[in-house]
């Protein structure tokens, strides 16, 4: 059972990344281009009704932390606690932002909450990606007086692999939101935006570059899991079809295309770095506490097959109200109208 709520939890991750990815971006996209109210409009109107639902399944993957790896769970947001509470001050921000911004129509007013929109957007971006880096290179487990780390007092921000998974996390989110807009808007940007796309491939391919030569310095056996089990394989293939996709974007003639190979990308990055340190989920940097694995961080074997029970109730009720709401809003969004009063 410890395997498929592990597969859940990733999936649902994965998904969540997927989703709010694009919202990210949107928001990176909103700091520093959208430069016309027209344009601001645009991104608004793209991800008005999709963000905050887009959100549920990042409580989803707390839900499935807390109830199948409760000590996962204690581990990580207690060791991770402050920024923990950045990346909610953040969600918290970027929803005011975009809420608010709209309900008084005043210069000073809209360029206060536009910027609390951005600025939270590509912090979260970044915090995300150093959080990825944590968990591949590991934390110093256990190794903690009065609060402070014995080894590494600041170790979630200056790891060597954050500098390279961060910027990485934060192209992805405008790639991925540049690919949507593309998609659910007729704006006269989207050239301009697919033009875009296809130079940021070159960047975003040279950083992917540069981290997997972190990665190869950080972890001595990097590819260990892949050379032992080849069907893992499948996840670096699926990151490369997206890669190799995204260089194409000038040529589909369908808007929705390159979302799709951006969520190749992404999905395929993700599930590549968690299948690397498989069984391990949070890898120890001491030699005094063990790494924590799906098998000793899970609960107890009666508690995760009631779950099952409860998870596909829950999990029908979330597909259902995504499928209506990608109906309802099925096709282009340039005339919704979102946060207009």
């Amino acid at each position: 059972m410890e395997f498929f709520w592990y597969v859940v939890l990733i999936g649902i991750l994965a998904t969540y990344l997927v989703l709010d990815g694009y919202d990210f971006g949107a928001g990176i996209i909103h700091l520093f281009f959208a430069k016309t109210e027209k344009d601001k409009k645009a991104i608004t109107n793209a991800i008005g009704p999709f963000w905050d639902a887009n959100e549920v399944w990042l409580i989803a993957a707390g839900g499935i932390l807390f109830y199948a790896f409760p000590t996962l769970y204690a581990a990580s947001f207690s060791g991770f606690y402050l920024p923990l509470m950045m990346i909610l001050w953040l969600l918290i921000f970027r929803a005011v932002g975009l809420e608010l911004r709209g309900q008084i129509h005043n210069s000073m007013w809209e360029a206060v909450w536009d910027k609390a929109f951005g600025i939270a957007s590509l912090l979260l971006a970044l915090f995300f990606g150093m959080a990825l880096g944590n968990v591949v290179r590991g934390v110093n487990l256990g190794m903690v007086e009065n609060g402070v780390s014995t080894q590494e007092p600041h170790f979630f921000f200056l790891p060597l692999w954050n500098p390279t998974l961060s910027p990485v996390a934060s192209e992805l989110g405008i790639i991925d939101w540049f690919n949507w807009i593309i998609y659910k808007t007729n704006s006269s940007l989207n050239t301009q935006l697919k033009e875009m796309i296809y130079k940021m491939n070159f960047v975003l391919l040279a950083l992917v570059i540069v981290s997997l030569s972190v990665w190869h310095i950080i972890e001595k056996e990097p590819f260990h899991n892949f050379i032992n089990n080849p069907i893992l394989f499948i996840f670096p293939l699926i990151t490369f079809v997206g890669l190799f996709g995204l260089f194409k974007v000038k040529t589909f003639k369908k808007d929705g295309t390159g979302f799709l190979f951006s969520t190749l990308f992404l999905v395929g990055g993700f599930t590549s770095t968690t299948a690397s340190i498989f069984p391990v989920v949070l890898p120890s940097t001491n030699k005094v506490n063990p790494s924590l694995t799906i098998y000793n961080v899970a609960n107890g074997e009666y508690a995760l097959s009631v779950g099952v029970y409860w998870f596909a109730i829950a999990l029908a009720l979330v597909i259902g109200y995504f499928i209506i709401q990608y109906k309802v809003f099925n096709g282009k969004m340039d005339d919704v109208g979102y946060g207009e009063h």
